[in-house]
């Protein structure tokens, strides 16, 4: 539209000035409307997952461009909506989100710029939907809590571009013979500009004018090569190419360029070389000769300042002649050796270089110490209001006083406090008001600001996996029969006798009654090997007016399988130990002293102690102890008239040390129990192949294993300044 406006003002409407004048009005006003198309007249903010969130900016005719950047501290994005107005009666919106705090829209001449105040600078992406401009902000939601294993030095996306053709086409790491680290640098070109040099525990190499591809942009975890080298940092600078080499310990460095070939190798020193070392650069004086033969030592003094443009003050006590002969030697190695054979000792305020014995010096220095003390023993009291942000100030109080009866306490070797000086605690503002000299409330300050500062915290999560199967087996037989002879008035059962037999006994009496010839005998249990709850028959019998004869066979099979996942997660500060559990209660009873039975509970929980200690390097040392305990079966108590449960416990109880955010598994126990069990008959049981019938089988199998992991974050600083 803005495009269309201005070819229109661009063709020739009237030579005379009144139409030029006319033409650039109606120009300027169709340029006004067209720039000022649209304008903001809703704004609104929704909550999504991951902690990200968006902006929803509605707009009364097409959205506009869109140009924005953002500001890492304070974390900010700023929007500039090009060619938008401002319909909104609100100008700061207050955000509640993981990672915003507030929102501003103000208004400009020719655009409306939205500023998005956050906690965590994060990525953004803007998209259109019609008249809707849709801004969704993510990257430091919910993860902004925890803090980041590794920073990357630079992204991608701010990266610079360097347009010299020479680049860094490979990167290798090689331990040497000696143990040292050897990184070697593959150029395109031979022609680098590389500056190499030592900041801190870092050797940094600069290529200037040199491209590092964007594969190699990262950091080499190099500690696994036991060199003096524990990692590299590979990145672009605006320059060029930029290396950094951590390195612990004591080391020596050499740089050197063989065609396209950089190496830096770093080696360590051994106990000799640093001796040697630390001998040499001891003294770090200019060299100076000096060659005398029966001299006064106040005049190798002034030779000495004289030399080093030091003001001396030398005592009367200063006296008696040397010999001395000393070829390019240290100043203050020479004056160190002078002082040392005539036993006398020196201090230095400013440039002025004061000499005396050292007892002379030592007791000036108990005299001042001495008058000092006079000084602040007649030193004027004051009072001062000091407010503990972190620190429990009763806690911290104890610092300052002395143990009981006078005797220091354990953790000091005194008190800090003056014999006048008095320090009260109000526990009600977490406050100490501290009465005390000038100079001594000067210390106090110093020290609660080193004291009093946030502690870091860590989130422990724990899991607790216990898996088991189980798998039953069993197959078994039932024999069953009768037979029954009728010998004149006697009738014969396999079971005994009718009198015995009341079963067949009723169905031969039924028969006699009915005057038939026959009757039937109820069949006894021969052999009783069937398997009990099982899950399927198969029965076989044969019938006559005499005998009767049943099998039956019973099989089951059955297989189980659980899980049981734990996963407590508990938050704390450093060294403060935390405890989180749950679970039951089990009342059991129990014997008093006196012969009652009385109540008692015992635990039956799941149950996280730990205690961590974050270390320098950001790891963490945990001293951990995990219960798991689950009901088990219940057994009769002698002398109680009850029952008590047993308790299932899983413990474990150790000292670890993990990094941050890394998972490990502390232990775990694995438990299989196999049974095959066989019932038989005697004998019958024991005849080959026939004897299947007159035996039971049972095969058990149970599996149980429990594995226990550990994952330790250290919560982001922002969260305890």
């Amino acid at each position: 539209m803005n495009t269309r406006v201005q070819m229109q003002c661009k063709r020739p409407y009237d030579r005379a000035g009144l139409g030029r004048q006319l033409l650039s009005g109606i120009c300027l006003l169709l340029a006004s409307v067209a720039v000022m198309a649209s304008n903001l007249k809703n704004i609104e903010f929704n909550s999504l997952q991951g902690g990200s969130f968006e902006a929803r900016l509605t707009f009364d005719g097409p959205a506009p461009e869109v140009k924005g950047y953002t500001i890492e501290k304070p974390a900010r994005i700023a929007l500039d909506l090009v060619g938008s107005g401002n319909m909104l009666n609100q100008k700061k919106f207050p955000l509640s989100y993981d990672n915003a705090s507030s929102a501003v829209v103000l208004e400009g001449r020719d655009r409306t710029r939205v500023v998005l105040n956050l906690i965590k600078l994060a990525s953004y992406q803007t998209r259109q939907e019609g008249n809707v401009l849709i801004v969704e902000v993510g990257g430091g939601g919910s993860q902004a809590y925890l803090k980041e294993k590794y920073n990357s030095p630079l992204t991608s996306s701010a990266t610079p571009a360097v347009t010299t053709g020479n680049s860094i086409t490979d990167l290798d790491f090689r331990r040497g013979e000696k143990g040292e680290g050897r990184l070697v640098i593959q150029l395109a070109d031979a022609k680098a500009d590389v500056n190499v040099f030592v900041e801190g525990a870092k050797i940094k190499v600069d290529f200037g004018g040199v491209n590092l591809p964007q594969n190699l942009q990262r950091r080499f975890d190099v500690a696994d090569f036991a060199t003096p080298v524990k990692s590299i940092d590979a990145r672009m600078g605006d320059k060029g190419a930029k290396l950094s080499l951590e390195a612990t310990g004591e080391y020596d460095y050499l740089a050197y360029q063989t065609d396209t070939e950089y190496v830096v190798s770093v080696k360590p020193l051994t106990k000799k070389e640093v001796d040697d070392r630390r001998r040499e650069f001891a003294f770090v004086g200019e060299k100076l000769s000096l060659n005398f033969q029966d001299i006064e030592v106040r005049s190798v003094l002034q030779l000495i300042a004289d030399f080093t443009e030091l003001n001396l003050v030398a005592s009367d006590t200063v006296k008696g002649n040397i010999t001395l002969r000393l070829q390019n030697v240290p100043w203050d190695q020479a004056l160190e050796l002078v002082l040392k054979t005539k036993g006398l000792d020196k201090r230095q305020v400013g440039n002025v270089l004061m000499v005396a014995p050292a007892a002379e010096i030592a007791e000036r220095e108990r005299q001042e110490i001495a008058a000092q003390k006079q000084v602040e023993e007649l030193a004027p009291l004051q009072s001062e209001f000091i407010r503990v942000r972190y620190a429990d100030a009763a806690e911290l109080f104890k610092l300052f006083k002395p143990g009981r009866d006078g005797e220091d306490d354990e953790n000091s070797t005194g008190s800090i406090l003056s014999p006048r000086g008095k320090v009260i605690v109000d526990e009600r503002t977490n406050s100490l008001l501290i009465t005390e000299t000038a100079e001594r409330l000067d210390e106090f300050r110093r020290l609660i600001a080193l004291i009093d500062v946030p502690v870091r915290q860590v989130q422990i999560e724990a899991r607790i996996v216990r898996a088991s199967s189980d798998f039953d087996r069993a197959l078994g037989v039932r024999w069953g029969g009768a037979y029954v002879k009728a010998d004149g008035d006697k009738v014969y059962s396999a079971n005994g006798d009718l009198e015995s037999d009341q079963a067949t006994q009723n169905n031969f009496l039924n028969a006699l009654a009915a005057g038939s010839p026959t009757y039937t005998a109820v069949p006894g249990l021969v052999t009783d090997l069937g398997v009990s709850g099982a899950a399927g028959s198969f029965a076989l019998g044969f019938i006559s007016s005499d005998v009767l004869l049943n099998l039956e066979l019973s099989a089951l099979e059955s297989k189980g399988r659980g899980e049981i996942v734990s996963q407590p997660r508990i938050v704390t500060g450093d060294k403060e130990p935390a405890v989180i559990k749950s679970g039951t209660e089990i009342p059991y009873p129990q014997s008093s002293a006196n012969g009652e039975t009385t109540i008692a509970f015992k635990e039956a929980v799941l149950k996280l102690d730990v205690t961590p200690i974050i270390t320098p390097d950001d790891r963490i040392i945990m001293d951990l102890t995990i219960n798991q305990d689950t009901i088990g079966s219940l057994v009769i108590a002698t002398g109680l008239g009850g029952q008590v449960p047993t308790i299932d416990t899983t413990e474990l109880t150790t000292r670890v040390l993990v990094s941050n955010g890394e998972t490990v598994v502390l232990g775990g126990v694995y438990d299989q129990l196999d049974i095959s069990s066989e019932t038989k008959v005697p004998f019958l049981g024991d005849i080959p192949f026939l004897g299947r019938l007159f035996k039971s089988t049972t095969v058990s199998r149970e599996k149980q294993e429990t594995l226990i992991f550990i994952t330790p974050r250290i919560l982001a600083d922002s969260l305890v300044d």
